[in-house]
């Protein structure tokens, strides 16, 4: 069943150990017991040669990568998350999650790698031709709990993940200046708040959202 007339676009962004992860489950699942086509996916990765990517950039011992590599395999992978996942789904009507999209380059190459947040911004929406979510939930989390999330149970963390609180510190400055800027097309929740409290609004908010026709095409000429 496909209760939707047109395809929605919504991005989970946040720092490292947000919950992002948690967070788009439970919605596809609520969204899913209520007859929606729902589409799970992620960042970098959502694609065979994403996926390769993916590992690249973010495992330990690849060799070095300098900043503006990393954000040009970002975007090539998100290009093709873009061109061969997200816009065919959209087209099909159904409602695509995606755990990270342009916002987390914007912020991580941008802003932590100090690249320049436009300039980031500018090839990433060259690289998916405008494309644009609908709605953006943004789960806003303390460097410090978000590493200590994600180191409980001696986790590893990734390339990104292991860099120091500076860096995660301009990232989340960089997330919550995107959303302040469109206050409209972000919900920003404090990633400490209980599990279900997050969830329900969360469906809450994408509840009002499914209740307004989508437009045709979730692009806006790469504004956020």
């Amino acid at each position: 069943m496909n209760k939707q007339r047109a395809g929605v676009f919504i991005a989970f962004e946040g720092g490292d150990g947000a919950g992002k992860s948690t967070q788009a489950a439970r919605l596809a699942a609520a969204l899913d017991s209520r007859g929606y086509t729902v589409l799970r996916t992620r960042e970098p990765g959502g694609t065979t040669v994403g996926e390769k990517l993916r590992s690249l950039v973010l495992d330990h011992g690849n060799g070095e990568i300098d900043a503006h590599t990393e954000a040009l395999i970002f975007a090539a992978s998100r290009a093709a998350h873009a061109s061969q996942v997200i816009r065919p789904a959209l087209s099909r009507g159904e409602i695509v999650l995606t755990d990270r999209y342009i916002d987390s380059s914007v912020a991580y190459q941008g802003a932590g790698r100090n690249l320049g947040l436009e300039a980031v911004r500018s090839l990433n929406d060259w690289a998916t031709s405008g494309l644009q979510p609908h709605l953006t939930v943004l789960l806003d989390v303390d460097p410090q709990l978000g590493r200590r999330r994600r180191t409980a149970g001696q986790a590893a963390e990734d390339r990104l993940e292991s860099e120091a609180d500076e860096f995660h510190t301009r990232i989340r400055e960089a997330f919550l200046s995107l959303a302040a800027g469109h206050p409209q097309r972000y919900l920003v929740l404090p990633a400490h708040l209980p599990v279900d409290e997050l969830a329900g609004q969360i469906f809450a908010r994408v509840d009002t959202l499914l209740a307004v026709p989508a437009p045709a095409a979730a692009t806006d000429g790469g504004a956020s």
